[in-house]
C-alpha cells in the first residue's frame, strides 16, 4: 500500500469510506464514532506520507474500515438485510495500541 504520488487521492477515498461505513455503524455512539474519525483525519492531514509513522496511521485506518464494514447489515445478514441472523468474528488483538498508551 502506498501512500505517495497519488496517495492523496487514495486517502480521500478512504476517508470518504470509512465515513460511510460509520453512518451505518449499529451504535448509540455512532456519531460520537463518526466525529471522531472526521477529527482525527482533519489533525493528520499534514503529515508526511513517506513517514513509517503515517503509514502505520493508514494502515491502521484500513484495519478500521475493515472492521466498520462487518457491521454492514448486508454483511451480517449474509447478504440480505432482512436476514435476522447474524454473527461477527473478531481477531483476537485487531487494533493497535495508541503511542500515548503504551
Amino acid at each position: 500500500m502506498s501512500v505517495a504520488p497519488n496517495g492523496g487521492r487514495a486517502l480521500l477515498h478512504l476517508y470518504r469510506r470509512i465515513l460511510r461505513s460509520a453512518a451505518t455503524y449499529p451504535s448509540k455512539n455512532r456519531w460520537g464514532i463518526y466525529e471522531a474519525i472526521r477529527e482525527e483525519f482533519r489533525e493528520n492531514t499534514g503529515l508526511d506520507p513517506e513517514c513509517p509513522e503515517t503509514r502505520k496511521k493508514v494502515k491502521v485506518a484500513y484495519k478500521g474500515l475493515e472492521q466498520l464494514n462487518m457491521y454492514q447489515q448486508t454483511n451480517l445478514g449474509g447478504g440480505s438485510a432482512s436476514n435476522p441472523n447474524w454473527s461477527v468474528t473478531l481477531e483476537q488483538n485487531p487494533m493497535p495500541k495508541p503511542p500515548h498508551m503504551q
